[in-house]
């Protein structure tokens, strides 16, 4: 696996979302600047696998040839979509303990929204550049 010039912008994004997120929310805490960094990477590394299930599920519900297999698809899906927020959750509390916290269920999904909406608004404004 290569490291991408644009998977350092994620990491660079996710990192000062992270850091806007623990300047405004009390419930989002990271002790230092290189756990910080070190939480952005997690959450880049987490976030393109779950995106990349996500594109796998959506494919099969559309190419499922059968009703029962787009509903397991779909079933997948639904449970891929808040599992995802549990793992991010899950991962940083095994990784940093308490010194990361992301607050709670609605507070990482804020974050992961967020910081979706600023790596595609990061890679739109990339890609009208060249």
């Amino acid at each position: 696996m290569r490291i991408r010039p644009i998977d350092l912008v994620d990491v660079f994004v996710y990192l000062v979302v992270l850091g806007v997120f623990i300047q405004l929310f009390p419930s989002v805490i990271s002790e230092t600047f290189l756990l910080a960094l070190l939480t952005a990477i997690l959450l880049k590394v987490v976030l393109e696998g779950v995106l990349w299930l996500k594109k796998r599920l959506v494919a099969r519900v559309r190419g499922a040839q059968t009703t029962w297999r787009r509903v397991i698809s779909i079933g997948f899906l639904v449970l891929v979509l808040p599992g995802s927020k549990f793992l991010v959750l899950w991962l940083v509390d095994l990784a940093f303990s308490d010194s990361v916290r992301l607050g709670g269920f609605f507070a990482v999904t804020a974050l992961i929204i967020v910081l979706m909406l600023a790596r595609g608004g990061m890679r739109r404004l990339l890609a009208t550049a060249r």
